[in-house]
C-alpha cells in the first residue's frame, strides 16, 4: 500500500498486522480520490475506522486542511502514528484512539467537508453512524459521507434518517456508496 498522489506521492505505507483490517487496495482507492479530486483541497476530512490511515493520508497528501483519524484498535493506531510521522503529516492530523460512536462527539470544527468509513463488513455499522451523525452539528446538507461497504449491503434506509444517496460507485467485491443530508 502506497500514497497514490500529492505530496508524499509513492511513500509506502504500513498495515496493521492480522485480520481486523482491510486497506483499501491502491486501485480502488485511486478511483474514489479521482471522483473527489476537486473537493479535497483545503477541505476537513474524517476517516471513520482508519486501520491503516492511507484514505486520510492520501486526502492531507493532496491538499487537504485537517484530516482526524479514528480507530479503536491498538495495532491500527499505532500503525496510523507510524504512518503520519513517515509521511510527515502529523502536523495536520488528529488521531482519536476510541470507538466511532464516542469520537463524533469529539469532533469541533464548524463544518467538516467530507467524512469516510469503512467499517468491517456486514456488521451494520454504518446504520448506527449515519444516526448519530445526523446530528452532528458540523454535519451539514455540503458534507459528503463516503461509506465503503460490501456489495451486498444494503442502504434503503438512509432516506429515513434525513440522507439521500448522491451516488454509488461498484467494483468488483465492494462499493462506495456517496451520501448527503437532505435539506
Amino acid at each position: 500500500m502506497r500514497v497514490i498522489a500529492g505530496e508524499c506521492r509513492s511513500l509506502p505505507l504500513k498495515t496493521p498486522e492480522g485480520l481486523d483490517t482491510r486497506p483499501t487496495q491502491d486501485r480502488i482507492k485511486e478511483t474514489l480520490f479521482n471522483i473527489l479530486q476537486g473537493d479535497i483541497p483545503e477541505c476537513v476530512f474524517v476517516d471513520m475506522f482508519a486501520g491503516s490511515g492511507g484514505i486520510g493520508i492520501e486526502a492531507l497528501s493532496r491538499g487537504a486542511r485537517k484530516a482526524y483519524f479514528i480507530d479503536n484498535g491498538a495495532s491500527a493506531n499505532a500503525c496510523i502514528t507510524e504512518n503520519l510521522a513517515f509521511t510527515k503529516l502529523q502536523d495536520r492530523a488528529i488521531v482519536f484512539k476510541q470507538d466511532v460512536s464516542s469520537a463524533i462527539y469529539n469532533i469541533y470544527e464548524k463544518h467538516v467537508d467530507i467524512i469516510f468509513m469503512d467499517p468491517p463488513y456486514e456488521k451494520g455499522l454504518e446504520r448506527g453512524v449515519l444516526e448519530l451523525l445526523k446530528n452532528a452539528k458540523y454535519c451539514d446538507e455540503d458534507t459528503l459521507i463516503i461509506i465503503e461497504a460490501d456489495l451486498k449491503t444494503g442502504f434503503d434506509y438512509v432516506t429515513d434518517l434525513g440522507f439521500e444517496i448522491s451516488r454509488v460507485k461498484e467494483y468488483k467485491n465492494n462499493k462506495h456508496v456517496f451520501l448527503h443530508k437532505r435539506v
